[in-house]
């Protein structure tokens, strides 16, 4: 079973026949949002909003456990995720998509294991490849098809926010080797990796990072949502290709 996480601009799928919904309480919480089970060219997948449904759920609030726990609890072997994210290297400008294939945690104090209580083992996850190469690999074809460019390798910087970063704080994620900034890319990756479902991203590009060239002087939100709408017609247009040929 393949399920979609869908990040800011992506609270719902327009190509998604919903044939229902599903409250899934959890040893965590309860995700963001009920589970929208559905179809997309005749293939079943499940979807879930990151945010909730009228994204009112911040980064640094999101019960990321709850979320994996209750799509491994419908049988999840594959998450597709979709995290909007700050271009930081030049080549990825506004409503270009990247598909990284590193991460960088910045974040702190979110509950980023399955494994903490008193009661329970360490687990150590092998975390050098962070994203799935065989579902790297989905993600690539299904944008080739269509004729949707994709680029094929990034690092992503996941920070706490809510608030953007700081201009020096994007240049010291650029010496670290960051090539874009996002806010949702962890534990999200690890806690998938913990119950050995195959996890990978593409990142659609809002708008350059602080202090880079639109962006020198500031980030303007409206322009960046005016461009993330444009930009997801492509991801779901990828997305729906995906699906398909996972399904075929």
């Amino acid at each position: 079973m393949l399920a979609i996480i869908g990040g800011t601009g992506l609270t719902q799928l327009e190509n998604l026949k919903i044939s229902r919904r599903l409250i899934v309480r959890t040893p965590y919480g309860e995700p963001s949002q009920p589970l929208i089970f559905g179809e997309i060219s005749g293939h079943e997948v499940i979807f879930l909003a990151r945010h909730g449904n009228g994204h009112t759920i911040p980064p640094h609030e999101v019960n990321y456990r709850a979320n994996i726990y209750a799509l491994h609890l419908q049988g999840v072997t594959e998450i597709a995720a979709v995290a909007t994210v700050g271009g930081i290297h030049e080549d990825l400008y506004p409503g270009t998509i990247a598909m990284p294939h590193q991460i960088i945690d910045y974040t702190y104090g979110r509950k980023n294991t399955f494994f903490d209580g008193v009661e329970l083992p360490v687990k150590h996850i092998d975390f050098t490849d962070p994203y799935c190469p065989n579902l790297r690999t989905k993600w690539r074809n299904a944008a080739l098809s269509i004729d949707e460019s994709l680029i094929d390798e990034g690092i992503y910087a996941a920070t706490q926010g809510p608030r953007l970063e700081t201009a020096a704080e994007i240049n010291r994620l650029e010496r670290d080797g960051a090539t874009m900034v996002g806010m949702t890319g962890m534990p999200e990756a690890a806690l998938a990796r913990e119950l050995g479902i195959s996890y990978a991203a593409i990142c659609p590009v809002a708008n350059y990072a602080a202090g880079r060239v639109d962006s020198l002087h500031g980030i303007q939100y409206e322009e960046v949502m005016s461009q993330l709408k444009v930009t997801m017609v492509k991801v779901r247009n990828i997305i729906a290709e995906l699906v398909k040929q996972n399904g075929d």
